[in-house]
């Protein structure tokens, strides 16, 4: 480090000096930083884009297939059955009795203080036993013993008043393949069966010839109907109809969601390619675009995308299926007019909106493909610009170290100097002064 003589002789601020010609110096690296923060936030505003685009592609490429518009919902004329579905759904209808209720198997041994055997075995319905050896006698021993065993049944210690105690052992799941038998050779146990283990069992087209059973281990039928499943949850004699119609209101919603993310990809666009007039602090008008403004590749994102949603559909325009695009360049969803579409022409009105989610996650997939996409091939090049904008911003950082070292070095010896010559001048001075002094004494 250049030593620093701030002033000594020359009584100059050398220190304030210096930074302003370094602020001077430093101007052309003050351009490149200010071209690298813009690049920064171009980078931004651009995957910004691109992970809308991406999400864009997504979701408009499920919706591509007519199939994935085949959305059904089920009803069931019985607040104690529900129903659940899945993939694979079609329209139809069934009735049913409900004949019993899964449960599990509970039995229950006599007041004990101790458990009288040094073993346990537990025999499911399979006819797999499973002993079960406690580390004492203790029915608190036991209990953790049996929950540990991995035999399928939970054991309880229960209070029965008086101090005295019962074990409760419960089959771990529903359905008659939950039960169990527990050894009890001297009969010191006396295990009573106060709940058996039973599947759950409905009646199709009860009461006819054509009368059918269905046994489940659980509450719940899966597939009843193709990619239904209903859960009972009370007995009843009563038929209950599980009836599965097309869901008009989902697949309307799948139209308008669609809509809606191509209108937020656009929105984003135009937001950031708005130019903005105002008037500077002397009053001077002044223009400021956005960060997308101009840009070539970001039109031709847009109208991708917007031709794409927009464009007729076998001759037919979306306007016709309640799609239609408005004078400021966005797209509007008529959810009235989808709907009775879809109720007059339900086959062509989904096939419409497959056709528009394919062409738009087309689109949205040249844009935003990692390797190829326009938005990521922009990206990379905005990329590899920041980075050479930074490496010019250290080459600075080392040439602006070097001149103030060297502007540091200067003006100290420049300090130095000057104080030699005032150390010669003063000696200069006194000797002058005593050459003076003798002359007047002769």
């Amino acid at each position: 480090m250049a030593l620093s003589i701030d002033g000594l002789s020359s009584g100059l601020d050398t220190t304030s000096l210096i930074s302003s010609l370094m602020a001077v110096e430093a101007i052309p690296q003050s351009l490149i930083k200010n071209k690298a923060a813009s690049v920064q936030t171009r980078i931004s505003a651009l995957q910004g884009l691109n992970s809308a685009v991406a999400d864009l592609a997504t979701k408009a490429g499920k919706l591509s297939d007519p199939k994935s518009l085949e959305l059904y919902s089920a009803s069931s004329s019985s607040a104690k059955v529900t129903t659940t579905v899945g993939a694979g759904a079609k329209p139809g209808a069934v009735d049913f009795t409900v004949s019993q209720l899964a449960q599990t198997q509970v039995s229950v041994s006599k007041n004990l203080a101790a458990w009288p055997y040094t073993t346990m075995t537990i025999t499911g319905e399979g006819g797999q036993p499973v002993t079960v050896t406690p580390l004492t006698s203790s029915l608190d021993d036991v209990v953790s013993a049996v929950n540990l065993s991995g035999a399928g049944i939970v054991a309880s210690k229960v209070s029965v008043g008086g101090g005295n105690y019962r074990l409760q052992f419960a089959s771990s799941n529903t359905g008659a393949a939950g039960g169990f038998t527990i050894s009890d050779p001297d009969g010191n146990v006396e295990l009573t069966n106060v709940q058996s283990a039973k599947d759950a069992q409905i009646k199709l087209w009860s009461g006819t010839t054509a009368e059918v059973s269905l046994n489940s281990s659980t509450n719940t039928f899966s597939d009843l109907l193709p990619g239904v499943s209903v859960s009972v949850s009370e007995v009843s004699a009563t038929p209950t109809r599980v009836t599965v119609a097309r869901d008009n209101a989902q697949i309307s919603k799948a139209a308008s969601d669609l809509i809606g993310s191509v209108n937020g990809v656009l929105a984003q666009i135009s937001t950031k390619s708005t130019v903005v007039s105002s008037t500077n602090a002397a009053g001077s008008p002044i223009t400021s675009g956005g960060v997308f403004t101009g840009d070539s590749t970001i039109r031709q994102v847009n109208s991708a995308i917007l031709s794409a949603a927009s464009q007729p559909i076998d001759g037919k325009s979306p306007a016709e299926f309640g799609i239609t695009l408005t004078k400021t360049g966005s797209m509007e969803f008529d959810a009235t007019k989808f709907g009775d579409s879809l109720a007059k022409d339900p086959a062509g009105t989904m096939a419409a909106v497959a056709t528009i989610a394919g062409r738009v996650a087309e689109a949205a997939k040249q844009a935003s493909d990692p390797t190829a996409g326009l938005l990521s091939t922009k990206i990379k090049g905005q990329q590899t610009q920041a980075k050479d904008f930074t490496e010019q911003i250290a080459d600075w950082d080392d040439r602006l170290e070097m001149r103030r070292t060297t502007l540091q070095r200067t003006y100290s010896a420049l300090e130095v100097a000057l104080s030699g010559m005032k150390a010669q001048s003063s000696w200069l001075s006194s000797q002058l002064g005593g050459l003076s002094s003798g002359s007047n004494s002769e």
